[in-house]
């Protein structure tokens, strides 16, 4: 049973959905009674600013405005469409959906929970956020901006990857949850965190809820919740391939280490150090090319009349960050015979690649190399 007094979470529920009913952002997928876009918008939402999403949603409702149309379109296309965006894996599992929806559920998204849960990318968190957004059903989301001010509100310790903290707060949220206007509760909730509860400077002066929170009242709310441990950062090198023909670059699906996989990349490799990146980089390549990398910018060698393939100095070095990841790398030209072809390799123009589905990392490499 919820700690606080139900009078308590009534006069609570009141005053954060007549803030939410003044105050609520004019966002493209509020308002709108299509449960696909409703769906789309929370997938994209997931990890993600609203700033960051507000454009590719747009774009992507306009190539996809249905479940159909994304069902049919080539994954390849919706990877293009969601490049830039991160978590490709997201834009992967939204493809699957549709298509499960086309072929089995009348392209229309289930109305209960086991059924959401059934398809590809559809945790427990966008089940709930689509039953109570999309069809007003009565579930509470808990996300951390939802936690962060059911935290402060209850004086709650501990933090959101903690089992108990979460079952504690979820008592919390229940208690409060509008089962008249679920959506607009969940929406409020989180507007209130992302705009007023921030995690740094709370702006407790113009929250609809300081007359109740007992982080207000203590004097400390930053000390409601505790922070998430992090796990540190871990330095990686990645050696970089440029293979260039004209205005053509080679490129290869996924980074190397199981990521990006989705999207296509300039060949690379990963090492403890430069050195160990670049060796990693020729065993790579030799796997691509008719003859072993040869070492000097300047080499020029041949073995059975086919021109050894040339690792030049780098071109430039970048930084990076991929989850906890913290990458240097450094971007070597290649000279390949101009026959050679190779399965695994794709030839972009370089006018092609803002449109292509590379990575953040690729498109990195290209401003480098403009």
């Amino acid at each position: 049973m919820a700690g606080r007094p139900r009078h308590v979470h009534a006069a609570t529920r009141r005053a954060l959905l007549r803030w939410f009913r003044a105050n609520a952002r004019a966002l493209p997928w509020r308002g709108t009674g299509d449960p696909y876009a409703v769906w789309v918008s929370e997938i994209m939402l997931q990890q993600t600013q609203i700033a960051t999403v507000t454009p590719f949603y747009l774009r992507f409702l306009e190539a996809f405005p249905t479940v159909l149309r994304l069902a049919q379109a080539p994954l390849e296309r919706v990877l293009e469409l969601w490049s830039g965006l991160g978590y490709y894996r997201r834009a992967r599992h939204l493809h699957q959906a549709a298509k499960a929806l086309e072929q089995t559920f009348g392209r229309k998204l289930p109305q209960d929970y086991d059924g959401l849960r059934a398809l590809p990318g559809i945790g427990d968190y966008t089940a709930k956020a689509l039953l109570s957004i999309a069809f007003n059903q009565p579930y509470a989301v808990l996300d951390g901006n939802v936690a962060r001010v059911v935290a402060r509100l209850c004086s709650l310790r501990g933090n959101i990857h903690q089992p108990q903290f979460r079952r504690t707060v979820g008592m919390e949220l229940d208690g409060l949850l509008s089962h008249r206007e679920p959506g607009n509760f969940n929406q409020a909730l989180m507007e209130l965190g992302q705009t007023i509860c921030l995690p740094r400077g709370p702006r407790c002066s113009a929250c609809p809820l300081a007359k109740w929170c007992g982080g207000h009242r203590s004097g400390n709310p930053e000390a409601f919740p505790l922070p998430r441990p992090r796990r540190a950062a871990e330095s990686h090198h990645l050696a970089v391939a440029l293979l260039r023909r004209g205005t053509r670059v080679a490129m290869v699906r996924g980074l190397g280490d199981g990521l990006l996989d989705d999207l296509w990349n300039f060949p690379a490799a990963f090492g403890r150090s430069p050195a160990e990146a670049l060796e990693a980089l020729r065993e790579k390549l030799a796997g691509l090319m008719p003859a072993p990398i040869a070492e000097g910018a300047r080499h020029v060698g041949a073995r059975h009349g086919v021109p050894l393939p040339t690792l030049g100095e780098p071109l430039a070095e970048f930084r990076h960050g991929i989850t906890f990841r913290a990458i240097r790398g450094r971007v070597y030209p290649v000279e390949a015979p101009r026959a050679f072809r190779h399965a695994s390799l794709h030839w972009f123009e370089l006018k092609e690649l803002p449109q292509a589905a590379i990575s953040q990392l690729a498109r990195k490499i290209v401003q480098k190399m403009a």
